[in-house]
């Protein structure tokens, strides 16, 4: 019970990486590393009490900096993609890294994702906790202003994750952080997760290019392939002659939650076998859901030497929108959505995504 301190291991550089492991009575255990305050595994029972490990992940730090996929990691400064790698914020132009083709995507060449973070344990009772931060320099990757970081773990009495993320800066910036775990309710290493039944509360999705960047319109999930109102499997529409789905080979959208700007229950994802389930909730905007549809095979294994295989896992990154900083607003057939992405010097950045285990 409690926390956990261990070394993780030694990157080649000869930086040490520990890691966290946080557990208590729920019977779940989340294990992560200061290392990209990455999320190294989650430990759930299933409807018959048997644990597996629901987080795909690595066993050595240089494994986590050598492949792509941001597997289990805080991003930042800017999550999900930025047109052109570039933005304008009060008459001045920003250029970025541009790391996804011609555009910017997850924070850079060196984002939160590759950051050691400074880890502050702050309970080991019932509810263990920990505090992650990390101060990000004025002009680091392209943005402006010191930003100052905090992200607080805490496995729940009832066995759910809670990210609570906090930051300040000294001069007006542009802010999107969310984390990259990689989910697969049967086990990491249990096949794929087509399978998985799926629900998200959104009545809308942002349209995409084929650089899966925002044209700057939302559509309707009515009648569409993005339409998760109601619980359904991944694989019944993820090959549908959609361009959007072609674009991303699965999926790889954006959803605008049904939201009221409180702590909501935004989605819920069942593995029927094993009878997991999974809900996030959130007060952020929108939420990412991408499947898996580009895990590299050839890449470094997953822990224990699984090999890896898209649609291995999937993600839901709670989040602002995508590319907001280059629209003023997005537009819909009855509606428009203004997007502020923006954090001030004297403003707070302050949301919470939580992930809650269960089973049945």
């Amino acid at each position: 019970m409690g926390i956990e301190k261990s070394l993780f291991g030694v990157t080649k550089d000869g930086v040490e990486v520990t890691a966290y492991t946080m557990s208590n009575a729920s019977g779940v255990s989340v294990k992560f590393i200061d290392l990209g305050g990455t999320v190294v595994s989650i430990c759930a029972p299933d409807k018959n009490g048997v644990v597996a490990d629901v987080v795909s992940g690595y066993d050595t730090p240089d494994a986590y900096l050598e492949c792509g996929g941001y597997t289990g990691a805080l991003i930042g400064r800017y999550g999900n993609r930025i047109g052109n790698a570039e933005f304008t914020l009060d008459g001045k132009t920003y250029k970025l890294y541009k790391n996804d083709g011609k555009n910017h995507l997850h924070g850079g060449k060196v984002g939160f994702d590759r950051k050691m973070w400074s880890v502050r344990i702050i309970s080991e009772g019932s509810e263990p906790s920990a505090e992650l931060s990390y101060l990000s320099p004025d002009g680091e990757e392209g943005y402006d202003g010191n930003l100052d970081v905090h992200v607080t773990y805490t496995l729940t009495a009832d066995g759910a994750f809670s990210l609570h993320y906090i930051a300040a800066t000294d001069k007006k910036t542009v802010l999107n952080l969310t984390n990259h775990a990689y989910f697969n309710l049967a086990g990491y290493e249990k096949g794929t997760i087509l399978d998985h039944e799926v629900q998200i509360f959104a009545d809308r999705v942002t349209e995409v290019d084929e650089e899966l960047i925002p044209t700057g319109k939302i559509l309707d999930v009515e009648g569409t392939p993005f339409d998760f109102r109601v619980s359904k499997a991944v694989k019944r529409d993820i090959h549908e002659d959609n361009p959007m789905l072609r674009f991303g080979k699965g999926y790889d959208q954006n959803f605008i939650l049904n939201s009221d700007g409180n702590v909501n229950l935004c989605a819920v994802v069942k593995e029927p076998e094993s009878g997991r389930i999974m809900k996030v909730y959130t007060n952020q905007p929108c939420v990412q859901l991408y499947t898996g549809n580009t895990i590299n095979p050839m890449e470094h294994p997953y822990k224990g030497n699984v090999p890896k295989q898209p649609f291995a896992s999937l993600c839901l990154e709670t989040q602002h929108m995508p590319d907001a900083p280059n629209h003023a607003k997005f537009e819909g057939k009855n509606y428009d959505y203004v997007e502020n992405a923006t954090l001030s010097a004297g403003e707070v950045y302050d949301y919470t995504t939580i992930y809650a285990f269960s089973a049945e």
